[in-house]
């Protein structure tokens, strides 16, 4: 079949996070099962996997490229982190986030990404003063907007005024699909009831998601039905996932360059559980989206207790189903 698109696939190397922390995947083992699952982009986050970041030395670089051309790989994405608190007593300034995320455009483009994933949090100053830098080096930077944050929130709307009026192609946004969940991640519910949540407080959270009841309410009516102190943080940890209408993106497509595949669980048939892919990618291929979807699997943290994780599998599940709703297959 002929995609009438050019949407692409990739993969967020943190998907494998497990098996890498765990020494069962050293990072080329990972790019050699990201050729083995035919998946061509690959995003990487430099503190995770990259020896020394954001100090990158000759021969990682050399290693880098040497390995995307063994195995055939696009590199994509670079994710980015900014530590304003590395500074004892106080906050980095403006001029050291600036200096700081520089620093990360100049080794995106020694790595061959040309987009950034941007941490949520930066102020639009920031991204419009390093607008002509990123173009300079050919990389986008692309903000994160992340649940319970969406298109509307206050900070997304000021980054959105900002790109009207800069219009720079080099400033923008990755959206985390995590911002279209349905209901809640069946794997972070089972968790939570193993961890000795009270099952009839769990069942009235999934219940009152399902029926739309905003976060406030849901969390006031826990309260009331005598939550522990214990048992808030993982019911909030529920009630923090959102859905917001994926329409609203063809109202800001031109400024969408990147996005996260979030997914907790990947079931046999191939669909996942809390995201309704189906109806979102027809949103993409209908907006002109041409950048890529990189999953990313975080079900392995709600699981690891009782199961061995599988991220190979959960990653391969999901480049099927992208595959079959891009047309791929």
């Amino acid at each position: 079949m002929t995609a009438a698109h050019s949407i692409k696939r990739g993969v967020s190397l943190y998907s494998f996070q497990d098996e890498y922390f765990h020494r069962k995947l050293s990072l080329e083992d990972i790019i050699a099962v990201t050729a083995k699952l035919d998946i061509p982009g690959i995003e990487i986050i430099g503190d995770q996997m990259i020896p020394g970041y954001p100090n990158l030395t000759d021969a990682f670089v050399k290693q880098w490229h040497g390995w995307m051309d063994k195995y055939g790989r696009t590199p994509v994405c670079l994710d980015m982190f900014l530590d304003w608190n590395q500074y004892k007593g106080r906050v980095m300034t403006f001029d050291e986030r600036v200096a700081s995320i520089t620093k990360d455009i100049i080794n995106a483009n020694k790595l061959g990404c040309t987009v950034i994933r941007v941490i949520h949090d930066v102020q639009p100053e920031i991204m419009e003063k390093l607008a002509p830098t990123a173009e300079k080096y050919n990389v986008k930077l692309a903000l994160e907007i992340h649940a319970p944050h969406h298109l509307d929130t206050e900070l997304e709307q000021r980054l959105i005024e900002t790109f009207e009026r800069v219009q720079s192609p080099f400033i923008g946004f990755t959206i985390d699909m995590g911002i279209y969940t349905r209901r809640i991640p069946r794997v972070s519910m089972d968790r939570a009831r193993r961890e000795g949540v009270n099952p009839v407080i769990l069942d009235y959270v999934d219940e009152a998601y399902n029926n739309h009841i905003d976060n406030q309410t849901i969390m006031e009516t826990v309260v009331k039905m005598g939550a522990t102190q214990f048992e808030m943080p993982w019911i909030n940890q529920a009630a923090h996932n959102i859905y917001v209408d994926p329409r609203r993106m063809l109202d800001y497509m031109k400024w969408i360059y990147h996005f996260h595949a979030k997914f907790q669980e990947m079931l046999p048939d191939y669909t996942e559980y809390s995201i309704p892919y189906d109806e979102i990618i027809p949103v993409l291929i209908e907006g002109g989206f041409s950048g890529y979807l990189d999953s990313e699997y975080e079900g392995n943290r709600h699981i690891q207790d009782v199961y061995e994780v599988d991220s190979v599998e959960q990653v391969r599940r999901q480049q099927m189903m992208l595959k079959r709703l891009l047309g791929e297959a």
